[in-house]
């Protein structure tokens, strides 16, 4: 059997939203308490007065057009729109569904509005868009895990630092990243200070996708609940890559002024037996009559003198730079560089071939700081050679110098062992470097590259595996 049930509007006085009756001209026909509890209306009946007088001004057309579309149409209607009641705004979002009159039996004339005030959920949404804002555009890598430790959240700078794609971390932990330069002891302490409520703050050391290592700060902050209770983990880092380089250039530094130190005590404890060496073999030459004799002292004579330039060399190259401008011969550069390289004993196998053209003229440089650049790139070339699994190539460094209109270009040709096609465009970054632990800073070739670009000039390298490498170096000759 059909029953027909009526209610008064009273009832929806035990309603925590608003609720109104009105009419196409927007009076308000009923409401209930909310209302007036909402909206903190202490004063007269709001029965009868202008629903549209409750509205922001800026917002009264759209509210208009929705009653009447309302009407006419006989459809439910949705809009967010703000209120203006008692010099206070309230957001709020308001439901417009068809209503008719059980007096007037008169179908589509009112419209019942149910008003829910979202004032403080928009404060919430306002301020959790401002910080999505702020995580996604800060240069600050950032996470969010949750109380497992898997990551929830990464923004754009996060993805950039560790190599990885926002895919391949979301529901990872973060020990994906681990360099395992931290005991179990370091990581325990961290998880029982953050799960504890705290915040906790170190340094750390982790690794890219690439294995390359990534030094940041790192601050881990536990989010709390209303409750009080640790619902996840916001971290936080800044990168310190700029402070790890600026503590090895200066103990590289350090290390350069404690060579030219010993090197200046060397030249002078060795410079004078050695003088003693020469003037000795020179009175036995003229004392003697046996071309043999003679023949062998010239040699000792000539090795002494080898010895000398050395030392010299290598003083002048260790002393501090005067970071003035000279014209400088390239081309002696080049040589003396050579030669502070045959010395060492991975060098003493390697065939070191120069193609030198004397029509290059004098260029202003930096004279020890472009001989450190070939001193570097030397180096390399050494290694590289002594690192190759092939007994069939010649060990070899071939350099040339020619002249290319307005500019000098300076090839170094090796057979060693090479550069992987995908590591090539990483060889002028800092730290970044094939050799083992111990063995290499990484430094050598992107101070290269800063110091060719400071004489406006420009570096690059080409190579092959197993067949060598060349770096071409191009400086004008007016910059």
């Amino acid at each position: 059997m059909n029953k027909k049930f009526r209610f008064d509007f009273e009832l929806f006085d035990s309603f925590q939203d608003m609720c109104f009756v009105v009419s196409r001209s927007g009076e308000i026909l009923m409401l209930n308490r909310a209302v007036y509890d909402t909206l903190k209306f202490t004063s007269g009946n709001l029965t009868g007065s202008n629903f549209f007088d409750l509205i922001e001004p800026t917002f009264i057309p759209k509210a208009k057009q929705l009653l009447g579309e309302c009407i006419d149409e006989n459809q439910n209607k949705n809009a967010y729109l703000k209120f203006n009641c008692c010099g206070k705004n309230f957001d709020v979002n308001l439901d417009f569904i068809p209503h008719s009159s059980a007096e007037k039996q008169d179908k589509g004339k009112d419209c019942f509005i149910l008003a829910k005030d979202i004032t403080d959920q928009r404060i919430k949404e306002i301020d959790l868009m401002r910080f999505y804002y702020v995580a996604q555009n800060t240069v600050n890598p950032v996470q969010i895990a949750d109380l497992q430790g898997k990551m929830v959240y990464v923004n754009p700078a996060f993805v950039e630092a560790s190599g990885y794609s926002k895919e391949e971390l979301i529901g990872k932990n973060p020990n994906i990243f681990s360099s395992g330069k931290h005991s179990k002891k370091f990581w325990q302490k961290m998880w029982n200070t953050i799960n504890s409520g705290k915040v906790w703050f170190g340094e750390v050391e982790n690794r890219r996708k690439n294995g390359e290592p990534f030094y940041t700060q790192l601050l881990i902050s536990p989010i709390i609940d209303s409750e009080g209770k640790v619902t996840g983990f916001f971290g936080i880092h800044r990168d310190l890559s700029e402070k790890k380089l600026l503590e090895k250039q200066l103990i590289h530094t350090q290390k350069m002024e404690s060579i030219g130190t010993l090197a200046a005590g060397v030249a002078h404890e060795v410079g004078n037996p050695l003088a003693s060496i020469s003037a000795l073999v020179q009175v036995v030459q003229r004392s003697t009559t046996d071309e043999f004799a003679k023949d062998k002292l010239e040699l000792i004579k000539k090795q002494v003198t080898r010895i000398s330039k050395i030392i010299r060399d290598l003083v002048d190259f260790s002393r501090p730079s005067n970071y003035e401008l000279q014209l400088t011969d390239i081309n002696q550069n080049i040589a003396e560089a050579v030669e502070i390289i045959k010395v060492g004993a991975k060098a003493k196998d390697i065939l070191f071939d120069l193609d030198l053209d004397n029509k290059i003229p004098l260029l202003p440089l930096i004279s020890d700081q472009i001989q450190q650049i070939f001193v570097n790139i030397l180096l390399n070339a050494v290694d590289a050679i002594s690192e190759t699994n092939s007994s069939h190539i010649q060990q070899k460094i071939s350099i040339n110098s020619n002249l290319n209109e307005d500019n000098v270009i300076i090839s170094f040709r090796d057979t060693g062992k090479g550069i992987p096609e995908d590591n090539l465009a990483k060889v002028f970054e800092p730290f970044y470097t094939t050799k083992k632990e111990g063995k290499g800073t990484g430094l050598g070739l992107w101070v290269s590259y800063g110091i060719v670009k400071s004489f406006q000039g420009d570096i690059k390298v080409e190579s092959k595996l197993e067949k060598g490498t060349t770096f071409t170096i191009t400086l004008p000759i007016q910059p």
